[in-house]
């Protein structure tokens, strides 16, 4: 891969496009919580069991973040590109934005989310500033050690959990559910008393097991930026098809497998480890997908790119009104939905922030989170 040295667009449409697509991915993935915070203690699906939670772990978990960190990863090169031309530091204007993540994350997981990203995001934000410079192949190659680095541990762990079995896991306290629930839907001072409870191991959590697959789509997002891969369009689009038969071919068997062996201790590990790599795949074909449904359906992209512009109002947007519809911010109907029901109500959550946004940006040129950040990255 060869550094190209063309001048880049405002704006690339394509980013914004899959942005958009991602958030619906995200918020399908995270609802679950909301929806019944009590599933959290015991660590298991954030939805009961049954073909809704069986069609979100093999479709839909894992593979959104994937997207979201790969062009978290490409756009650090557009404000890298943004700060040179306006003649300002790369290090000082992404150590603020950094810190500007990171507040906003906190904020964010103590209020909203516990499952917050953003924080994650800004820590390894800092590790992509230091390695800002690495050659394209340089940044592929360390990302791939990454991967396979994370799948041969699991697959260790797989192996010894095989060799040397620990007979049962310890049964979730239904007690403690039970209180998490009732925490969920009292009033706002008691939801904030269950997100000051569960944010510290969550949070960690989050950074142990999403954080090495988080910088290693970095990278990659790195490398195809420093190529202008989505912003020159004749250099892939005949690929797409390929893409598609690789990654579904692929990457729909490994999310079946991890789906069907949730919960078993013997195997769960093992599938664990395959979906390291095939949900990778995976969440490439849905982005090949949707760039051809775009390609022949403009109107697609057109409907979808609002949100990429603004979406980190969206992802904080969809925090917000989920807690609004199942907490006792709300309406508290935490654990009084069936998961179809839950299903419904975050197609409901993603139309409105699409027509949000779109509203939006008839007035404004940038989102209300976007805004922030903006002014601390470029200190004005």
């Amino acid at each position: 891969m060869t550094e190209l040295r063309t001048p880049p667009a405002a704006r690339v449409h394509e980013i914004d496009v899959v942005r958009g697509f991602a958030l619906a991915g995200i918020l399908v993935a995270n609802i679950g919580f909301f929806s019944d915070p009590g599933y959290a203690m015991g660590g298991s699906m954030p939805i009961a069991d049954g073909p809704v939670a069986t069609a979100i772990t093999a479709f839909v978990l894992t593979k959104f973040y994937i997207i979201f960190s790969f062009l978290f990863g490409y756009s650090f090169t557009l404000q890298m590109r943004s700060a040179e031309r306006a003649g300002a530091s790369v290090r000082a204007r992404t150590l603020r934005r950094c810190l500007g993540l990171f507040v906003i994350g906190l904020l964010h997981g103590i209020l909203l989310w516990i499952g917050d990203i953003l924080t994650l995001y800004a820590l390894l934000g800092l590790i992509l500033l230091a390695m800002r410079n690495v050659r394209p192949k340089t940044a592929v190659v360390t990302g791939s050690v990454i991967v396979g680095v994370l799948t041969l541990l699991m697959a260790a762990l797989a192996l010894l959990s095989i060799l040397f079995p620990e007979g049962e896991p310890a049964a979730a306290d239904p007690a403690a559910a039970t209180r998490a629930l009732a925490l969920a839907t009292g009033g706002p001072l008691d939801v904030l008393t269950l997100q000051l409870e569960l944010y510290p191991p969550i949070v960690a959590m989050v950074w142990l097991f999403q954080g090495p697959m988080a910088l290693a789509m970095f990278l990659f997002g790195l490398a195809a930026g420093k190529v202008r891969l989505f912003e020159e369009p004749e250099r892939w689009s005949r690929l797409l098809p390929r893409v598609q038969w690789a990654g579904f071919g692929v990457g729909v068997p490994g999310g079946i497998l991890l789906a069907l062996t949730a919960g078993d201790a013997e195997t769960e590990t093992a599938a664990v480890a395959i979906n390291h790599v095939t949900s990778i795949l995976l969440a490439a074909a849905y982005v090949a997908t949707l760039l051809r449904v775009v390609r022949r359906f403009p109107a697609a992209g057109r409907a979808l790119a609002p949100a990429g512009r603004v979406a980190a109002s969206n992802y904080v947007g969809q925090s917000v009104l989920a807690c609004l519809v199942f907490t006792g911010y709300g309406l508290a109907l935490a654990g009084k939905l069936s998961p179809i029901a839950v299903m419904g109500v975050a197609l409901v959550i993603y139309t409105v922030l699409l027509w949000l946004s779109a509203l939006w940006l008839r007035h404004h040129r940038y989102g209300p989170v976007e805004y922030v950040l903006r002014r601390l990255t470029n200190w004005r």
